[in-house]
């Protein structure tokens, strides 16, 4: 029996490990938590990237993600992809995005994300980019995206087939 506690605790503790590189930071501004901040790394030469992340309002009030800075891109605009007629469509969001009270929003491959302009070198997989939020209430916010594998779908891809990635 003992052997069966002692095989399980170390199978437990092998997931955990494994599963550490998916864990993102969370940061708090005002009524608003920020999760799980990621981007893909790109080829040499892209000029474009997307940043991805997860912010929950647990407040009362709405408030708007206006845009964002970082000095590895010249600028930062909030996007939405969309599927419309059968094309996929992608729009800037120019007034915004809208976090409702008490709602989750998610910028995410393929729907709302940050579109990131005129990189000045390419972001590496392993690498983290500093980003500065601004949102219309909360004000600006720090985050820091973690540059998963030039595939990936979500945080702790490495790449297309979704492998986690290793831990350096």
């Amino acid at each position: 029996m003992r052997s069966i506690v002692q095989t399980l605790a170390s199978v437990l503790f092998a997931a955990l490990l494994c599963t550490a590189p998916a864990r993102a930071q969370e940061v708090t501004a005002g009524d608003l938590v920020i999760t799980q901040a990621w981007t893909r790394a790109t080829p040499n030469g892209a000029k474009i990237g997307g940043g991805y992340l997860t912010i929950e309002n647990k407040g009362s009030t709405p408030d708007r993600l206006i845009c964002g800075s970082t000095d590895a891109a010249g600028r930062i605009a909030v996007h939405e992809m969309a599927m419309k007629d059968g094309v996929m469509t992608m729009r800037s969001l120019d007034n915004g995005l809208t976090i409702d009270p008490g709602k989750t929003v998610k910028l995410a491959p393929g729907g709302y994300h940050l579109m990131m302009f005129d990189l000045k070198d390419p972001l590496k997989q392993g690498d983290t980019v500093p980003v500065t939020l601004k949102f219309e209430k909360a004000g600006e916010v720090k985050v820091s995206l973690a540059v998963q594998g030039v595939g990936a779908q979500a945080p702790g891809d490495a790449a297309p087939g979704g492998a986690m990635m290793k831990k350096k």
